[in-house]
C-alpha cells in the first residue's frame, strides 16, 4: 500500500553532483583566492540548493559537508601554516564565524 510521497533528490542525482564536485579538484586550485572560489562555486551550489533543497533539504547535507571537506583540503594546501588538522580546524571555525554567508552552502551546513 502506498501511504506517502517524499519528494527528495534521487540517489543518481546525488551521485552525479558528487562526481561534479569531485571533478572540480578544488585542492589543486591554490592559485585562486577565497573570493575567486566563492565566485566560481556559489552560483552552482546555490542553484542545487534552490532546486533540490526545496522540499527535502536534509538530503543535501552530506553533499554540502563534502564540499566543506574539499574546501578545508584547499585551505591546507594553499596556506602552509594550516597544514596540521588542528590549525586548519581552528581557522575554519574562525572563518565561518566571521563570514557566515561567504559561501552559499554555509547557510545550511557551516561545519565539516
Amino acid at each position: 500500500m502506498f501511504t506517502g510521497f517524499g519528494p527528495a533528490i534521487s540517489k543518481t542525482d546525488i551521485r552525479k553532483m558528487s562526481g561534479t564536485v569531485w571533478s572540480w579538484r578544488l585542492h589543486r586550485h591554490t592559485s585562486l583566492s577565497e573570493q575567486d572560489l566563492a565566485r566560481w562555486l556559489n552560483p552552482i551550489v546555490s542553484g542545487w540548493m534552490n532546486y533540490y533543497g526545496r522540499f527535502y533539504r536534509s538530503e543535501l547535507y552530506p553533499l554540502l559537508r563534502r564540499i566543506n571537506v574539499y574546501l578545508v583540503r584547499w585551505m591546507r594546501k594553499k596556506y602552509r601554516r594550516l597544514r596540521t588538522f588542528t590549525k586548519a580546524h581552528a581557522a575554519w571555525k574562525r572563518t565561518t564565524r566571521q563570514y557566515p554567508r561567504f559561501f552559499a552552502h554555509w547557510r545550511w551546513v557551516p561545519e565539516f
